[in-house]
């Protein structure tokens, strides 16, 4: 285990301050995870989260715009559609649509891989929990797995949209998904079972890494795979059972104008 840095252990205290103070609904917006509150079945919320992870790139306001269209086409419950649709139903669905680099088609491959996790285990969270194993320290070994069993049916061309821990990316979308959907506290509506917070893994991406930096979590150059287990590292030093826990609240640091954190040297 890595040791605490010194630095690290003055912010505790406001760690937990920031996490009382601003880890509640009111800051969530603009987030893709407020689609997720829309949906009480776990069913539905694992595909919409699945949804709205793998579009969360770019502006947030077309992050947003997008992530409600794909709904929107998908109706009241996004598993139903799911049961229903097939690999050339969703192609034809989602012809037209385009989020950036995410076309249509790519969506469709997506889903459909989903689409096949759910009836081969009933639901992804049976898909993912499938792929753990008891001695695993946190989620990248049954992500890859999971990444692995959606990819499979296209052939490996959800690559961009499902990246695997396999090749050292950070997969912070993948660890958004999984933070939303496996916490269950304010902010994050939970729904899985079977996979235990501690394991979680912190989502980062280049706005994360350089709050982190700032705050002596870690001192390597770039924000992949070795870098987010460093940092998920020290987080579970403060908080065993939750090392994802203040990651909502600091990154509200930058996205919304009216949360300061002026303590903390950014």
């Amino acid at each position: 285990m890595i040791a605490v840095p010194e630095k690290l252990d003055l912010y505790i205290e406001l760690l937990e301050e920031l996490y009382n103070r601003y880890n509640r609904r009111e800051f969530v917006h603009p987030d893709p995870l407020e689609f997720l509150y829309d949906y009480e079945e776990s069913a539905d919320r694992e595909v919409v989260a699945l949804v709205a992870s793998s579009l969360a790139y770019g502006k947030v306001a077309q992050i947003l715009k997008s992530v409600g269209a794909v709904l929107e086409r998908m109706g009241p419950s996004p598993a139903g559609f799911l049961r229903v649709s097939s690999s050339r139903s969703l192609e034809d669905g989602f012809r037209g649509f385009k989020h950036r680099m995410t076309t249509g088609r790519d969506l469709a491959r997506v889903l459909a891989g989903a689409q096949t996790a759910i009836e081969r285990y009933g639901s992804l969270n049976a898909c993912f929990v499938s792929n753990m194993g008891p001695d695993d320290e946190t989620v990248i070994p049954a992500l890859s797995s999971f990444v692995a069993e959606i990819s499979g049916e296209s052939g490996g061309a959800c690559g961009f949209h499902l990246p695997s821990p396999v090749k050292g990316s950070a997969c912070k979308r993948l660890n958004l998904f999984l933070r939303w959907l496996v916490r269950k506290d304010e902010v994050d509506p939970g729904g899985w079972e079977g996979v235990p917070a501690a394991r979680l893994v912190v989502p980062l991406d280049t706005h994360m890494y350089k709050i982190c930096f700032k705050l002596g979590l870690t001192r390597r150059k770039q924000a992949d795979l070795r870098t987010a287990l460093e940092i998920t590292s020290r987080f579970r030093d403060i908080a065993p059972e939750d090392p994802v826990k203040y990651d909502f609240a600091l990154t509200r640091l930058g996205i919304r104008d009216d949360v300061f954190f002026g303590q903390i040297p950014y």
